[in-house]
Formats: structure tokens, sequence, C-alpha cells
């Protein structure tokens, strides 16, 4: 109606999607970021989890837990199922996707990598891990998703520069192939990897520290932008 509204400027973004059932993440899935770790390509899409407690909002803080001394950045496009599914078939794949957004999937690489067994489960999921937002833009009102530059800054040092032209397994091949293994439900989230440029294979690594702020943006979706504490 136009009718109910308050200034941008009072109002605090929440993320768009703030409980889902499940956070489904992809590793290794931008051909530029298996260059840089000097790992192939992987044959199968290579899945993982966040517990939905890790998601905050496109302006919340990220809270740098005292267990890590690793803290990483790494930007990815969100798609947001939208249609229930199981064995959904790839041609159909994206009627069972409402929209995308922006994510940051951060990481403690020491606990990824090294700790729990190598597991990457702990190092991907403690509480602020999954900056999401700013909105979720609807899967008609973007052009082609696999044609979006993807971007992110820290303390306004462009790190990763890229475009999900990139990416190994794009999103009907990724909704197939979960779908294989769990029903999908409205509000899940699907993380789809990030691309090169994160701070764990830079030569020397870096990694953020409190009072850093990371921004992630990218084309036709928008910018999330969130401080380290």
């Amino acid at each position: 109606s136009g009718q109910h509204r308050v200034p941008r400027a009072t109002a605090q973004l929440l993320a768009p999607v703030g409980d889902p059932e499940k956070v489904i993440c992809v590793g290794l899935n931008y051909h530029d970021h298996c260059q840089e770790q000097g790992v192939k390509v992987p044959k199968e899409p290579l899945i993982f989890s966040k517990f939905p407690s890790a998601i905050t909002g496109p302006f919340d803080d990220i809270v740098h837990p005292q267990d890590t001394s690793e803290l990483d950045w790494e930007v990815e496009l969100a798609a947001v199922i939208g249609k229930r599914g199981r064995h959904i078939e790839e041609a159909a794949a994206l009627e069972h996707v409402l929209g995308f957004t922006v994510a940051n999937d951060v990481s403690a690489r020491d606990w990824q990598m090294r700790r729990n067994g190598r597991q990457w489960l702990l190092g991907k999921t403690f509480d602020t891990f999954c900056p999401l937002g700013p909105a979720i833009v609807t899967r008609e009102a973007v052009a082609d998703v696999h044609n979006l530059w993807i971007r992110c800054s820290v303390n306004g040092q462009r790190m990763q520069d890229s475009n999900t032209s990139h990416l190994i397994f794009g999103v009907p091949a990724l909704v197939s192939w979960v779908s294989r293994f769990v029903t999908l439900v409205p509000g899940d989230i699907l993380l789809t990897g990030t691309p090169a440029g994160v701070g764990v294979f830079r030569k020397p690594p870096v990694f953020l520290k409190r009072g850093d702020e990371v921004q992630c943006e990218i084309e036709e979706l928008g910018t999330i932008c969130n401080r380290v504490v």
C-alpha cells in the first residue's frame, strides 16, 4: 500500500531467512579457488554444512571466537529453496529456487584444516559465521545467476574479485545433487562456494582481526558488510 513505511536509516535489516531447516554448503566450487590451493577440480560436489545458529544479519557483527587465531572470509552466492523436492532433475532444479542472496562463509581455518579430525563442521559453524542478506532477490529478477561479478573487501582492500561464471557446478547441478541425499524444503539455504582470494592461501596468510570490516557484494544481489568484534 505504501502507507506503512519506516525510514531505511531507522530500520535494522535481519537475515532474510533466520532459522532455516538446513544450511548446505559447497566446497571447492570455483576453478580459481582450486588453483590457488593447488588441488584438483572435484568430479562431484563437495558438500558440508553449517548449523542455522551461525546465521546473522547482513550488517551485524562477526564475533571473533577466542578459540581461533585463523579467522577467514569467503564471499558466496546463496540460493534459497522455495519448493519442496527430493531426487530433483537438473532440468527442473531452478523451479525449486525462490531466489538468491549474498553470504559470507566465515571460517576458522585451524579448526577446519587441522583440528576436529580435519572435519570442516566446527571451523565453519561458530555463532555469527554466516552473515546473510541484504535481501532475497527472486529468481526471475536475476538476468543470469551464472554471470554475476562476486567480490569481497577487507577494510576497503579488494581480496576476492571473480564471476559466478567460474563456478564448477552451477545452481541446478547443486540442487539436483543435494536432493539425492536429503529432501529440500522451503527456506533451506544453499551456499555455492567461494572464488579465489581467501586469506589462508595468501603468501603470507592474512587473517581477520577484531576491528576489521568485511564487505561482500554480488552483482544484482547487493552488499553485506560486517565488523569483526
